[in-house]
């Protein structure tokens, strides 16, 4: 059945108030809301009832029914709840609705604009999910069918990733053998060089170059933007790739950049596509035929890892610091689970201890330099790495705090590979600080400042 789409409309006034937010302050914020109503939200009603349809909105507010639309400001997911009095009409004008939720509840215009897209373009989920649900391998494998020999594929590298091993991967897919027909330079004084001269090589044989750490000699790039149009020129062998990395960085020249394929590797955000692009970093193989033991720890680790990378939205609140915890931590751990295992199969008990220590002292544990945030990470493993983690334990911690039972997620029992992304997809409740051991206002903050840098970055588009 396909999903019904809500037509959208709005005038280029509606639009300017959406990206600007503006204000206007000659009329105090009422003593009768002021107690619950930012003075900045008010101010911004004010210019809000200048828009065509919107003329009453201040007075049913201040006089008509305050108390209903505090209630409605104090819904954790106000974007879900239908507006007081007629104002409810919105529910089938989401971009009117999104004017409303930009200037009372600012921390949720980036969630209300994700279901925005969802409910009014055709196929709208995959435009805000994208490729969570790939590994970064597949998404470069795909890349690498769009690539020619006049077209690099240019890494925008971040905190831990290391794309080498994805392109030695790929080129074995290939059939190339990176030993042999696989040119690595790290790039740095003097080996500008030996760059060129294997980018010759490359060129002439069909071999594949990949220059790492390009930002570190911007000087170098005029020389390899001027060799791939002499090779463009000449014609190359098609078997010819280069790959390049760097640092975001401004002395990259944009002939370069628009002549390449752009990838990064970062985690997507929210619980569920963490939890998805963890799980399916493992092949089926890796999960299939595991000890079922091994696949509910396997999936908990998963868990655990999202909370890592997660909680540094939160700044402060989340991590003391900014740790680079990545992928390749969820994939040394579960290597080490799986040695643990194998060693341990035959006393049927599993080293609850041991894992605690390398997962939460070495693997992530070695990234955290803050003895506060170490004791974060411990208390968490603490509370997922036990006997009760095989009996479909609860992962979140504090759910009984919460005060809202939708705010879980139970391990499930040993599953097919396919039937725990299943799981993910339909028992991850909606983003939610919870899922992280947090009070539900934790994420106002971020929230807002992120409302705020997106709409900075539309403006100066």
């Amino acid at each position: 059945m396909q999903k019904k789409i809500i037509p959208v409309e709005y005038t280029d006034k509606e639009m300017y108030f959406l990206l600007n937010t503006p204000t206007k302050t000659d009329i105090p914020n009422p003593l009768g809301i002021k107690d619950w109503l930012p003075d900045l939200a008010w101010f911004g009603v004010q210019k809000l009832i200048e828009i065509e349809n919107f003329e009453s909105f201040a007075q049913n507010l201040e006089k008509e029914a305050p108390n209903r639309f505090k209630d409605w400001y104090n819904e954790l997911t106000p974007e879900d709840e239908k507006l007081p009095l007629d104002w409810k009409k919105l529910e089938s004008m989401p971009f009117q609705k999104l004017l409303v939720i930009r200037v009372l509840r600012p921390d949720r215009v980036t969630t209300a604009l994700e279901n925005f897209v969802r409910k009014t373009l055709p196929k709208g989920d995959d435009f805000v999910d994208c490729d969570s649900t790939s590994s970064f391998f597949q998404v470069l494998t795909s890349s690498y069918l769009d690539s020619t020999p006049m077209t690099p594929i240019y890494f925008i590298l971040s905190p831990g990733s290391n794309p080498v091993k994805d392109v030695e991967q790929l080129a074995r897919k290939n059939g190339i053998d990176p030993s042999k027909m696989l040119h690595t330079i790290a790039l740095g004084q003097g080996q500008d060089t030996v760059a060129l001269n294997k980018l010759d090589i490359g060129h002439k044989d069909g071999h594949w170059v990949m220059l790492q750490n390009i930002h570190l000699m911007p000087g170098f790039l005029v020389d390899l933007e001027k060799k791939l149009d002499a090779f463009a020129m000449e014609g190359s062998n098609p078997g010819f790739r280069l790959f390049v990395s760097s640092d975001p960085s401004k002395s990259i020249p944009n002939g370069l950049l628009e002549r390449s394929i752009k990838l990064i590797n970062e985690p997507p955000q929210g619980l569920k596509q963490n939890m998805k692009r963890a799980f399916i970093f493992f092949t089926k193989e890796d999960v299939e035929d595991k000890d079922p033991k091994i696949k509910t720890i396997l999936f908990a680790l998963c868990y655990f890892h999202s909370v890592m990378l997660e909680r540094r939205k939160f700044g402060p609140k989340g991590w003391n610091m900014r740790y680079p915890f990545s992928m390749g931590d969820l994939r040394d751990s579960a290597i080490v689970l799986n040695n643990y295992m194998e060693t341990n199969a035959a006393s049927g008990k599993i080293p609850w201890a041991d894992l605690k220590y390398i997962f939460g002292d070495i693997m992530y544990g070695g990234h955290i330099v803050d003895d506060w945030d170490r004791r974060l990470c411990s208390s968490f493993l603490d509370n997922l790495m036990n006997d009760n983690l095989l009996d479909e334990a609860e992962l979140f911690p504090f759910v009984e705090a919460s005060g809202n039972p939708n705010n879980s997620l139970k391990c499930p029992p040993p599953l097919a590979y396919e039937k725990y992304i299943e799981h993910i997809e339909t028992e991850c409740p909606p983003e939610t600080p919870v899922a992280y051991g947090m009070h539900s206002n934790a994420e106002i903050d971020f929230r807002t400042n992120q409302c705020l840098e997106l709409f900075k970055i539309l403006q100066e588009i």
